[in-house]
């Protein structure tokens, strides 16, 4: 009897440029991917048989920036992503409290600043919602958070609270009095760890479980959590033992490195992302190195750009040149892959400048350093990039127009004209690695696609597109979703394409996205997901979509 399992009757893309309409696994690889008759040798007699009905095949999607625990936590927490206005905010806060009025505290996720109409997000537009607890709002792209009186006192912040480096807590410009706003360092530093002791690890685990449901479920199989801390590597090994020394889906991870207020505290930080990178090197879990958050975001005004935002401010990055070189030098020496976060164009300065360096100290080899989002990033950046070989990781879903007005509106002309201009990278020689950095987005794959490929959003297609000669092709972005997510995080020799003898990780679409155009992708459906050969997902199974 053999211990194959043979799929047939499917339009294959293989991310590999090759023509299949089956394929054969064998414990969890590929035994052949092909035509069907050559398929059904390789199978041999008494082979187990699926038969697709010309369900299309790709390879398991790749989430190649995303925060696992922070995206299971956010989908317990209020949606405000879709609010469109300060009222609206307020009655879904409301509707929380009166549905939940023995939770100790109430949190959201999502809010824009455009849904605020040019009002200052304080703590006493949310008293009038809710003054008996404390609430805590993640902004859209988790760069601050907006709280309430109440959660202020919880956090023990009084108004002679001195900023964190790399951070600030919003303040009254007139009566010095804290506003309710805490940006960049002051939220990762303050709120999440305050938030991480109020929960227990029966929360977390459960919260784990609900993301790896949810990602299976859209045909994601790998994913690369970049802010892994000591909450989330806990929980991840916990789930390692939960599943038998497996996961649900193949776990990358970047530890995050603090900014902190020497060289030997930060350089502590890479030694203790050496040591897990060392231990942690499996087929399931894997620690590839660090994450800096070099600046902020746009939305907020706290990405580091050459140039003055729209109404004449500024702002200094997180990461400065003389913090973040030894930091990079060092982890670059230690054969960690660097994460760089850097949207605004100074900061992309900043973060090339130090792998430059690196390069420069530690000598040639294959690193595969990432710069993150790049959403403002100057023409000679784009090239010193592509020269340094380093991939670009973008996230096409922030560059959904619903969620643009403000982002243009604070940065100005004429910057907005080169934003997230992603076929420029691909142009220079650079591998581009789409992925969609949940929560600050949604985690579907498909929709992240479509605004790719489109440029038009997925969440009001209605809208026009945002500077459209930017989009991809489908067929490179299906790649940059699945082979180039899979360089990013050196797994290309065994994740990211359908090939013989890649591990079985493949996800079926009830529809082929060639045949049916970009604008399918919205409405197009999971119908099974395979990691390692095992079925994690059937759409038509006992397991439900969540």
């Amino acid at each position: 009897m053999t211990d194959c399992t043979l799929y047939t009757h499917a339009a294959v893309f293989t991310a590999d440029g090759a023509d299949a309409e089956a394929l054969v696994v064998r414990g969890d690889r590929f035994l052949y991917v092909g035509d069907e008759a050559g398929a059904r040798r390789a199978a041999g007699p008494g082979a187990a048989e699926v038969d697709l009905a010309g369900g299309s095949v790709l390879p398991g999607i790749i989430d190649a920036h995303t925060h696992l625990l922070m995206t299971g936590q956010s989908l317990q927490k209020v949606p405000l992503r879709d609010a469109a206005d300060l009222t609206e905010i307020q009655a879904r806060l409301r509707r929380a409290a009166a549905e939940n009025p023995h939770a100790p505290r109430l949190l959201g996720t999502g809010w824009l600043y455009g849904a605020l109409a040019g009002a200052a997000p304080t703590r006493a537009l949310l008293d009038e919602a809710v003054p008996d607890r404390p609430v805590y709002l993640d902004a859209n792209d988790l760069h601050s958070v907006w709280v309430n009186t109440a959660a202020l006192a919880e956090l023990g912040i009084e108004d002679t609270t001195p900023d964190p480096i790399g951070g600030r807590i919003g303040r009254d410009p007139v009566t010095g009095t804290a506003d309710g706003m805490l940006y960049e360092t002051a939220a990762q530093q303050i709120v999440w760890p305050a938030l991480a002791r109020a929960a227990t690890d029966a929360d977390r685990d459960a919260q784990l479980e609900s993301v790896f449901e949810h990602y299976l479920a859209v045909g994601v199989t790998g994913a690369v959590d970049m802010a892994v801390q000591d909450d989330d590597l806990a929980a991840f090994r916990r789930a390692v033992q939960r599943h038998g020394g497996a996961l649900p889906l193949r776990v990358k991870g970047h530890w995050l490195v603090h900014r902190r207020d020497s060289d030997a505290e930060n350089l502590a930080q890479v030694d203790r992302a050496a040591e897990l990178a060392e231990e942690l090197s499996g087929e399931w879990l894997r620690i590839c190195g660090i994450k800096i958050v070099v600046d902020g975001v746009i939305d907020s005004c706290t990405a580091a750009m050459k140039e003055p935002y729209a109404d004449g401010s500024t702002c200094e990055p997180i990461w400065d040149r003389g913090s973040l070189t030894p930091v990079v030098v060092a982890a670059d020496a230690a054969g960690l892959q660097i994460a760089l976060h850097a949207i605004g164009d100074e900061a992309s300065d900043i973060a090339l400048d130090a792998l430059e360096q690196a390069q420069r100290i530690n000598g040639p080899r294959d690193r595969r350093h990432r710069i993150e989002h790049l959403e403002t990033v100057t023409e000679d950046n784009v090239r010193r990039l592509a020269a340094l070989g380093v991939v670009a990781s973008v996230q096409p879903v922030h560059a959904d127009p619903a969620i643009q007005d403000h982002w243009r509106a604070v940065l100005g002309e004429p910057r907005t004209e080169r934003a997230f201009p992603w076929t420029e990278f691909v142009a220079a020689g650079a591998t581009l690695a789409i992925s969609t950095d949940a929560p600050t987005a949604p985690h579907q794959p498909l929709p992240n696609l479509y605004v790719a490929t489109t440029r038009r959003s997925a969440l009001d297609p209605s809208l026009p597109p945002n500077l459209p000669h930017y989009a991809l092709d489908l067929a490179d972005a299906l790649c940059h979703a699945t082979r180039d997510a899979a360089f990013s995080c050196r797994a290309e020799h065994q994740e990211g394409r359908i090939r013989t003898g890649h591990l079985a990780d493949f996800t079926v679409l009830e529809a082929d996205p060639f045949a049916a155009g970009s604008a399918q992708l919205l409405s197009n459906r999971t119908r099974l997901t395979v990691v390692g050969g095992r079925v994690r997902f059937d759409a038509d199974g006992p397991a439900a979509t969540p």
